[in-house]
């Protein structure tokens, strides 16, 4: 069956040219759908990233390890990538419109859930159910856009509901850390800035720490010193003696076992006699309490969290806090002296976060099933002649059948060249990218020594530049669809892009090698090098998912999901092959070797996108 060829006239976003055979006045139902679209991936992204901000609290109100977290987020991964192809095959199967929804439902129900975990079996069950949820989001809104947008405006109408997704993670971060803020319970009388002894982690290591064997006299400008003559001051001469015994002790047991401390009562930190902890509370409490305790000298290099900067702006120019404030402002900067031994006051609002999501998340799902149709023909207010227009360039009817029979097409999947070239493609670009949203803050503070302030700022503006890429890659690849053809047009934005990201990771390369005195050798200029990375990436991620729609056919969730599953697989594997390169504490050259195995995963990508040829149909018997 021959391969229809793109109209010469598509123009405006989305729909070819509404005034094109007198069109003007015709329904535009297929806006709707794309923008509700958008939306669930926006909420897609809020509820998978939401996680990743809340990680340090849960992991403090569930007494987990890091290492425990770290099998949180490979948990939804795993599930997510594996469940691709069984949930696009689902909705190919049974119709988008009801199976999406059912997704919504599911993921949202599953992040509400994670907010009533006692431990960590539950919080891994419900992210791994989460993933399971969130498989079928991309795939299903693939075929949605295949049926309902004409085929020189799938890449951009793509672009959009993909940049929700990038909205969604970019606005986690600041949306989850406000909420939580705003939902820890304030109280007048300083209950939620006071210490109470669930608070209160491995004492002993804590005393190691106010009561050092040798203080350095640099450190006695210190945060840590600060408290601890402080707290010395509070105690009594007894208790004072007993804490540095306990110090003392502390440190010779570790020495002799070879243990370093932990925060979680582990073997190290025998039992603590109950009255010297509600001793030590006390003192810190008035510590709390005191106006006195900020010193401006002292704690303006502290990173805190985004109120207590706020608090401590106020307090370094002189303007005068109130009570509760000022017990804000200290409590914080305990807990940022003291991170493995204060609980964090926002600990409480990670579960009232999750129940938030959760209930957004029931209100998409009911609006997507009002405004969502398997097919424009299904939907009442869709007019004749936006059927007539959203067929134009297909050899199928607007009441052609809709739904595949029969399971996913996994042996056709299995035989196609051109398909294998995409899946690695998508794997090697994701090898490439997580580091942008995984260990790119670390690299800033690590590397260049960037404040947290204008850390949180350097690492948000590369994730800015790819919605950019985003918009523009979409209409960039149906323009170029219809000068070049399909073949062309879907395979040179990929095979660019992944290019344009190895050279920025080349550029980043060579600039390590300048002095540090270099403009180039900075953390500004790195940045630029990330922002090119992410919107490489984007501008080619609208080609790639109307690739998927071009070869699909009837079939085109189980394709999407096929492909990204594979993507996800090296979005799974990425923090291993990190992890594994940097170690502990990476030197520079840990770090540039990162960043050649990124360059490489790069240029390897792009050589497969080579291979990919929109114009085969993953089912031979299927039109695009």
């Amino acid at each position: 069956m021959a391969t229809p060829t793109p109209t010469q006239h598509s123009a405006p976003l989305l729909n070819g040219d509404d005034s094109a055979g007198g069109r003007s006045g015709m329904s535009r139902v297929r806006y709707l759908v794309v923008f509700v679209s958008m939306l669930m991936a926006v909420l897609l992204y809020l509820d998978r990233f939401c996680v990743s901000f809340a990680a340090d609290y849960i992991r403090e109100d569930l007494e987990i390890s890091q290492n425990a977290v770290a099998w949180m987020f490979s948990f939804f991964f795993w599930s997510y990538a594996l469940a691709q192809v069984p949930s696009g095959w689902l909705s190919d199967r049974y119709g988008s419109r009801i199976m999406l929804s059912l997704y919504i439902v599911s993921w949202s129900l599953f992040t509400l859930l994670t907010g009533v975990v006692s431990g960590l079996i539950g919080l891994l069950i419900m992210r791994l159910a989460c993933g399971l949820g969130q498989a079928g989001a991309y795939p299903t809104s693939a075929s949605v856009v295949s049926k309902w947008i004409p085929l020189t405006g799938r890449a951009a109408a793509s672009s959009i509901v993909a940049l929700g997704g990038r909205c969604g993670g970019a606005i986690a971060p600041t949306l989850t850390a406000l909420l939580m803020v705003t939902l820890v319970p304030v109280s007048e009388d300083g209950t939620t800035e006071r210490l109470t002894p669930p608070d209160l982690s491995a004492p002993q290591h804590l005393c190691s720490l106010l009561y050092p064997e040798t203080q350095n006299t640099k450190e006695t400008n210190s945060p840590t010193f600060l408290a601890s003559s402080n707290i010395s001051k509070l105690l009594s001469d007894s208790d004072r003696i007993y804490f540095q015994s306990l110090a003392t002790k502390h440190r010779r047991d570790n020495a002799s076992h070879e243990q370093s401390p932990t925060a979680s009562g582990a073997p190290g930190e025998p039992d603590f006699p109950a009255e010297k902890k509600v001793t030590l509370i006390a003192a810190f409490n008035s510590l709390v309490e005191s106006p006195e305790f900020f010193k401006k000298d002292v704690h303006a290099a502290i990173d805190l969290a985004r109120e207590g900067e706020t608090l401590k702006t106020l307090a370094s120019t002189g303007t005068p806090l109130t009570e509760q404030q000022n017990r804000r402002l200290n409590r914080l900067i305990l807990e940022a002296t003291f991170p493995d031994n204060i609980r964090k006051m926002y600990v409480d609002g990670w579960r009232p976060v999750m129940y938030f999501y959760g209930a957004i998340g029931f209100l998409v799902a009911g609006l997507y099933w009002v405004v969502v149709r398997n097919h424009p023909s299904e939907h009442p207010r869709c007019h004749p002649r936006e059927l007539a227009l959203i067929d134009e360039g297909r050899n199928t009817t607007p009441d052609a059948k809709h739904v595949a029979d029969g399971g996913a097409p996994v042996i056709q999947l299995i035989k196609s060249f051109s398909m294998w070239c995409d899946c690695f493609m998508q794997t090697g670009t994701n090898i490439a990218w997580v580091f942008l949203v995984t260990w790119l803050p670390r690299y800033l503070r690590d590397v260049h020594e960037v404040p947290i302030e204008q850390r949180g700022l350097l690492a948000g503006i590369p994730l800015a530049a790819g919605v950019v890429g985003m918009l523009m890659g979409g209409k960039a690849t149906d323009i170029l669809t219809t000068r070049v053809g399909l073949k062309w047009g879907r395979r040179l934005p990929l095979f660019a892009t992944k290019i344009s990201g190895a050279v920025a990771y080349g550029c980043c390369l060579f600039f390590s090698t300048l002095p540090e005195t270099s403009l180039y050798n900075s953390a500004v200029s790195y940045t630029v090098c990330f922002c090119v990375v992410s919107f490489s990436v984007d501008f080619g991620n609208p080609a790639n998912w109307a690739f998927k729609q071009d070869v699909g056919g009837r079939h085109v969730g189980s394709v999407l999901g096929w492909g990204n599953m594979w993507g996800n697989l090296g979005a799974a594997i990425s923090p291993l092959i990190y992890d594994a390169v940097l170690g502990e504490q990476p030197a520079l050259s840990d770090w540039n070797n990162m960043m050649m195995i990124c360059l490489v995963a790069f240029v390897l990508s792009g050589l497969c996108a080579l291979g990919i040829d929109a114009t085969k149909p993953i089912v031979p018997e299927e039109a695009p």
